[in-house]
């Protein structure tokens, strides 16, 4: 088995739109990481300047969608090794030791990436239920053996090589507010309904009515969303608003009224 020379090196991406008030513990959570690239979409808050101050390498780009976003920066990195973070997520203590004694140890890591689980906020509560129990992501992986599927919405790692699973997790705090959710919901179903379109898929009003309703009962009953209390409620109508919403474009689209 290859022998490392020295300790791994890690650059740390994190994707950014008017960020101020969380980029700053975002990037603070992998000042460990030996380059930090803020990759901004033309911020018109002080997020660019707060990059800059902190020390990370700030690259700019239109926004497209969050994987071609990142899929555009991962080649920029220095080196082997790639930590994504979104500017509303903090590295925990214990997974920041986890990464850097797996970067530190002699034997060359099996997997190529790694997916890593997320301890969920919404609405100032922390949510254990509602179909977010099992949250992960890959997030540290291999520069040139990994790059996000071409998805708008939801996009996950392709990668070419083993991955496997980090014991430790991040912390993810999705809630700026009701209308700002409310604003990405729409955003989502929008790309989702136009994925469909592309595919050719159609809607009928029983279709959209029974998704909706389904998805409701799946997060609220299914994955105990009624656990989370209040919160849980607002996940579980939200998320079946989002799926009927996301038919209504789709029927918009096939008439030309989108």
């Amino acid at each position: 088995m290859r022998q490392a020379q020295g300790p791994r090196q890690i650059t740390a991406i994190i994707p950014c739109f008017n960020e101020e008030k969380t980029l700053p513990a975002a990037i603070e959570s992998v000042s460990w990481a030996d380059e930090i690239i803020v990759i901004d979409s033309f911020s018109t808050d002080q997020s660019p300047v707060i990059a800059q101050n902190m020390g990370a390498r700030l690259i700019q780009h239109e926004y497209e969608n969050s994987a071609a976003q990142k899929n555009r920066c991962i080649p920029m990195a220095t080196y082997e090794w790639v930590f994504i973070l979104d500017a509303d997520e903090t590295v925990t203590s214990a997974l920041k030791h986890e990464i850097l004694s797996m970067m530190k140890a002699a034997e060359e890591p099996k997997a190529q990436a790694f997916w890593i689980g997320r301890n969920n906020q919404f609405m100032g509560r922390p949510i254990r239920y509602s179909g977010w129990q099992g949250d992960r992501v890959i997030r540290l992986f291999k520069r040139d053996q990994c790059r996000y599927e071409q998805k708008r919405v939801h996009a996950e790692i392709i990668c070419e090589g083993e991955v496997s699973s980090l014991h430790n997790r991040l912390d993810h705090n999705t809630y700026k507010g009701i209308q700002h959710y409310l604003d990405k919901l729409h955003r989502y179903a929008q790309w989702q309904a136009e994925d469909l379109f592309q595919q050719g898929k159609r809607v009928s009003a029983f279709k959209a009515v029974y998704k909706a309703g389904f998805r409701f009962f799946k997060h609220y009953c299914l994955q105990r969303g009624y656990k989370d209390g209040f919160p849980g409620l607002v996940i579980s109508v939200l998320q079946s608003y989002a799926v009927f919403m996301r038919y209504v474009k789709l029927w918009l689209l096939h008439r030309g009224l989108q």
